[in-house]
Formats: structure tokens, sequence, C-alpha cells
């Protein structure tokens, strides 16, 4: 998600394996290199992982044998009044403990105080700019297990509530029945991730966060109650079934399927939305000349109540507005199975190079990434226009209406790529963003190759433009700036500064390190698509992460989550010297490269002969676990005119003086 601007990163690299024919390797070179930073027994020390190792969790990376899992469902009644912005409800949620721990209390996450003037978020950023008297909590009642109602005590600080319980709910598959009624003023415009936006045809409603939420309970913090400050979200996974009631004018769209069609659209739109469910091209099932109709409307008075229902989900959100065209298309998933795409956005927005092709988007970031990694999970998948910018929640995003070309495509493929990163796999985005942002912003970059054959390739992002180098020489000017951030550290330590360059950049650009230079795809693909499917619906952990990419690779990756996770450090490979063999050139080249900074990569070493032809080496990581600097030996008959490390600029190497070497 980026709050304010479109999720648009790094340029894809072109995939190239390197074949390293006629080579052999000679012994260390005699001498150290000068000026270095690089001490082979710092970068390769043993890394000592975040989270330990335990019968919850294994050493493979893996869910342990006692591995458990809280699970919260959701039933939730709400209303809301356009006239005065107030959202009313009330939810019931089913809670299981799952844990070998009984609970006295709960926790739940009440982030609508986020906009209220004393929030704690209001003091650590200038977002928002206007503030509200956030949530009120009305009720709060326990059910036990002969359905009695009985009255909680309950205390808010800040965005959470603690909920004492009567009786204490008992460890190992204990549940009960939480009933909450709750209100609030939706935030104008300033609401960033929540909001009331004003469109020609009537204002837009963008709704999220906005019913009481179960905090997490897991095995490595027990209660996770981390503010809402301004990072996203850790939630517990179940399933919803919410109805939202508005007056007859206005258009629901929402987390997962509609329920009762019947009840809130015509006969024309009902008919329109099932041709849709079979058609690849997009289907209008509210045209823009239809927005100001009342028969567009299956009643003119009073008002509807739409019914929305998503299993094995982690939150949900909708859309409100009586200005929505809408259209969709079917999403074609793996083994035959089927979703819809949907968008809603005002007529404004509407046009061939903008939100008109907006579900083609949809349908084909969710083809790819199901094709790709894992199938999308839910039935339908819902894009809708506002001002929240770019934000995703499951099976619906709210994106920038204003956003055209191929800010919209990447903005569209990116919000819905978070499906898999963090609604799938639902790590902690609170604390690990890099988990959700720079995973997302790294499937990314290959959906954007795909797009009608690179329709709009290379993905750039923000600042990371043409003009200023590779994506790996942006990468190594980012890590020169001694106050960023590393990437493991509470998302919100992290500056808006360096959001987009530390935690989408730097983060994606580490797992295109690992695919395309470290491992290889053809050991990551498999292993990062097990690792999705083994903590599909589950919380992994950095440690987790780690462990299992170690694990289904066959690698050591201690030194590399060291220096590119835990430290920003820096590379500077260099070639020093270049000799013939004995003098003679028919003998080959002696080449001496050095390690002159903390990071180790493996690299190419290319030398390019008198005639153009030319030999890549392929310097393996392994070659600086004892040295500082090594002679590389390279087979050959002709007379040499250049070596070069690093040749494609794929390695973000800060020094480029020094990767060049002309022969005389």
């Amino acid at each position: 998600m980026n709050l304010f601007t479109p999720g648009r990163l790094a340029a894809a690299l072109t995939l190239f394996m390197l074949s390293a024919n006629g080579v052999s390797a000679a012994g260390p070179a005699a001498a150290d290199a000068t000026a270095s930073r690089f001490n082979p027994q710092q970068t390769f020390a043993p890394y000592a992982y975040p989270q330990p190792a335990n019968a919850f969790r294994s050493a493979s990376g893996m869910p342990g044998p006692l591995f458990w899992q809280n699970h919260a469902d959701y039933s939730i009644k709400a209303t809301l009044d356009p006239a005065s912005r107030k959202l009313s409800g009330s939810e019931i949620i089913t809670y299981t403990n799952h844990s070998p721990d009984a609970l006295d209390v709960l926790w739940l996450q009440v982030e609508q105080n986020r906009y209220r003037k004393d929030a704690r978020g209001a003091f650590s950023d200038s977002f928002p700019t206007e503030f509200t008297d956030g949530e009120t909590i009305e009720s709060v009642q326990v059910e036990d297990s002969a359905g009695k109602l009985q009255n909680a005590t309950w205390v808010i600080s800040d965005t959470r509530m603690q909920v004492r319980l009567p009786t204490t709910l008992k460890a190992r598959d204990g549940q009960l029945r939480l009933h909450i009624r709750w209100s609030y003023t939706v935030p104008g415009e300033f609401g960033g991730r929540t909001d009331v936006n004003h469109s020609k045809n009537g204002d837009i409603f963008e709704m999220a966060q906005w019913y009481p939420r179960l905090c997490v309970y897991d095995d490595l913090r027990g209660w996770d109650t981390a503010p809402y400050l301004n990072s996203e979200f850790y939630l517990e996974y179940g399933d919803f079934d919410y109805s939202v009631t508005v007056p007859w004018d206005m258009i629901v769209t929402g987390s997962g399927e509609l329920l009762n069609p019947a009840d809130v659209l015509t006969a024309t739109e009902q008919q329109r939305l099932e041709q849709a469910r079979h058609s690849d091209t997009t289907v209008m099932i509210r045209t823009a000349e239809e927005v100001t109709q009342p028969s567009s409307r299956p009643k003119q008075n009073g008002t509807l109540t739409w019914h929305f229902r998503i299993q094995n989900s982690r939150d949900v959100a909708f859309g409100a507005s009586k200005a929505y065209v809408w259209d969709a298309a079917r999403i074609n998933l793996p083994a035959g199975k089927t979703a819809l795409a949907m968008s809603l956005y005002p007529v404004e927005s509407a046009g061939d190079k903008a939100w008109s092709r907006a579900t083609e988007y949809l349908k084909a970031s969710t083809e790819y990434f199901s094709a790709q990694w894992f199938p999308y999970p839910w039935p339908v998948a819902v894009n809708e226009a506002g001002t929240a910018g770019g934000m995703e929640y499951p099976a619906i995003t709210f994106d920038d209406k204003t956003a055209s070309g191929s800010d919209l495509h990447a903005l569209i493929a990116h919000e819905i790529g978070h499906s898999w990163f963090p609604m799938i796999v639902g790590s902690n985005e609170r604390r690990d963003a890099w988990m959700d942002e720079g995973f997302n912003t790294f499937i990314d970059i290959y959906e954007a190759d795909h797009f009608h054959n690179g329709e709009y390739a290379p993905k750039r992002d923000g600042e990371y433009a043409p003009g200023k180098g590779t994506p790996a020489d942006q990468m190594a000017k980012v890590l020169t700036d001694t106050n960023a951030p590393p990437l493991l550290i509470g998302a919100d330590m992290v500056s808006e500064k360096y959001r987009h360059p530390i935690t989408y950049f730097k983060g994606a650009f580490g797992l295109q390190l690992l695919r395309e230079q470290i491992i290889g795809p053809e050991r990551f693909d498999p292993a990062f698509r097990r690792y999705i499917a083994t903590w599909a619906y589950k919380h992994p952990s950095p440690s987790d992460f780690f462990r299992f990419m170690e694990s289904e690779t066959g690698e050591d990756l201690g030194w590399f989550w060291n220096a590119w996770y835990q430290h920003n450090w820096q590379l500077d490979l260099a070639v020093q010297k270049a000799v013939y063999a004995g003098g003679d050139f028919h003998k080959g080249l002696d080449v001496t490269i050095a390690n002159l900074d903390q990071l180790a990569l493996p690299a190419t070493l290319e030398v390019i002969y008198d005639d153009g032809s030319k030999q890549d080496v392929r310097v393996p990581w392994e070659t600086w676990q004892q040295h500082r600097t090594y002679v590389v030996h390279v087979a050959g008959t002709r007379k040499v005119k250049s070596v070069t490390i690093d040749p494609e600029h794929v390695l973000p190497d800060r020094n480029r003086s020094n990767d060049v070497l002309m022969m005389k």
C-alpha cells in the first residue's frame, strides 16, 4: 500500500544465467585489497535469527508440531447515514482460543481513534490534518455457552480496547461470543485509508478499519497490541458475514460475495452481472449514463441492505456511493476455477486511458499472480476509485480515482498483489512491513513484464526513474545514506522519506538478488511458491521466511540476511589487476578482483577480447569467505581488450569506477 502515491517500484531485471566454460580459479592474491572495509569474519559471522526455532516454529521455517493460531469469525450489521457521515453498527465475534494459555482479557483494535486530536499517532506523524471524535463504544457483552449475555468491562487506550472477561476463556479450543455496539463519524478526505470524498454525482465513502477487530494473540508476543500510528495491520483469520444498510440510491461494493443481488440490483444489472461471470471482456453493469437515472436502482425510496460474505479472511472493507459506474469480467484461475473482477468508479474517472481499463488490469494481474504463485482464493476481486490513493483489503482495493495509463496499471497490480502479501500470507505489517510491501513489489515487477508483453514494463517507482541508472545503481545510492533504517525495524520507525526506498524498493530488490543472482529461478520459484502455500492463512515471522528459503533452496543464507536485512551494508567489487599468465596471452589471463566493502554477492566477470568476442566467468559468493582479494584465471588464446566485474550493473555496487580495467 502507498498511502499517498501509487506503489510503483523498481524496474525488472533481465534474467540471465552465465556459463563459466573454460574457467578455473587460482589461489588468493598475495596482498590484501587496499582501503577495504571488507572483513570476511564479519560478513560471514554466524547469524542470530530474530525469532528462535521451537516446537511452534521449526528450524525448517515451517509451522512446528505444536503450532497454533486463534480464530475470529464476525457477524456485522452496519448502517451508513451519508448526510451526517455517521456509521453505526453491531457485531458478534465468535472467538476461538487455540492457544495453550487461558485468557482473562481480550484486546481489540478501535482504530477510528487514530483520528482523535489526542491520538498517539497525531504526535508521530502529520497525518491527519483534521480530526474526529473517534470511536464510540456503546456496549460490550460476552455470551456464555448457554447463550446468556453478561456485561463486560472495557478500557480504551488510544486505538486499543481491553475487554475484561467475566469468566476466563479456557485454553485449547475455548470459545466465546463477544457482542459490541459502536458508532463513529467517517473522516473526510483527510482520512487517508478510510474517508468520504466528493464526485460530481455524489460522495464516495471508502470504509476501512470500520468495526472493532480482535488483536492477534500468538506464540511470539502473546497479545500483539501495537497501536495504530500509521503503519498497517496484523489480524486474525476467520469468516465474515456482514450487512450494510444505505439509502436506496447508493451502490455498495465490498470484500466477498454479494449474497442478495435480487434485493439490491435491478433485473438488468443482475443479468449483466451473470454475463460478466462468463466474459473475458469487460461488461458494463451500470453505465455512466445510468448513474443519474433512478431506474438504475430497484426502488426509489427508503433504504437497501447489502449482504456480503467472505471466508478465510482477516478483514473486510467496503465502498458506498450513488456515483459509481460499475463494470466486471471473468477471472480465469488454475484448475478451471473462476472469479469475478469488478471496478466501481465515478464518471469523471472513466476513459480508455483511465478507469475504463481498470477491470482489464485487475483481471490480468490476478490471473498472473494466481498462475505464477498461488491461486486467488475469493469469489470476487474489486477495484474501487476514490482518494485513498492505493490501499488494499481482502478482495477489495481502494485506488486513486485520478490515476490513468501505466500509473493506474501499476497501482491496480500492486494493490491486488497484496492479496498474496499479507492477505493470504499473514505477516505482521505493523512490525515487518517489508514482508508486505517488499514481497508485493517483488511480484509486481514480473507482472509488469508479463502484461501485454510488457506494455507498461519495466516497472518503475516514483523517484526511481529512467536516466538515474539501473535499479541496482539506484539501490546502491540508497545504501550510502547513513540515516536510512534497516529492513528489520518496526514499521512505525521508518519515516516517510525512507518508506519507499527501504520498505518497498530494498525489500523487493533483496528478493530479486536472491532469485536472479544468488539462488536462481529454478530453485527460488518453487521454494517461494511452497512458502506461500505453507504459510497461507497463517502468521510467519521473518525468521520463518529466512529458514524456509534456506531449507527449500539448499543455500546457507545467514550472511545475506545479516547484510541486507539486519544492516544496510554496501558492496564495492573491483578489478584491480589483469595480467597474461606467464606473460603469454595464449595461456589465458589472471584477473585480481577485490571486495572493498561489507556486503558480498556473487558476480559476473566479463572478459572482452580484441576481436569483440567475450567470455563470462561466474564468481560465487563463497569466494569471499576467506579472501579480500582473489586471482581468477580465465582460459583463452586471444589478447584481451577489457575486464569488467558486473558488466550489466545488476548488483548494487557503490563505486563503478573500479569495475572496469582496460588492457594495454
